[in-house]
């Protein structure tokens, strides 16, 4: 099994979505994080149906990097309760592997 970590987070905004990436590599909690724009969530928050157009963070990490990330984003982030879904990988290639931990300073 890989290490590398795939984490999805979602915020309203643009600049909030970069913020946390720029941070995120920054801070080394990520190799990589693409923003998805345009997405559309539909969930329950305080007793209502919500739907929203959020950005989508997919962010890659690896498991030791994780909780780490999460504070990094918990701080930025303008949501009460921000999605963090972490996501380990079956498979990674051996170089993609590498540069992700290459770039979090693991190896």
């Amino acid at each position: 099994m890989s290490n590398v970590c795939i984490v999805f987070c979602t915020t309203d905004t643009r600049d909030n979505a970069e913020a946390i990436a720029d941070a995120l590599i920054d801070s080394r909690t990520a190799a990589c994080v693409q923003i998805v724009p345009g997405i559309t969530s539909v969930y329950r928050w305080q007793d209502k149906i919500v739907k929203d157009t959020e950005f989508q963070l997919v962010i890659k990490t690896t498991q030791q990097h994780a909780k780490a990330a999460q504070k990094v984003v918990e701080k930025l982030h303008n949501y009460d309760t921000p999605q963090w879904v972490v996501v380990d990988t079956h498979y990674a290639s051996q170089a993609y592997s590498s540069w992700v931990n290459h770039e979090l300073n693991v190896e």
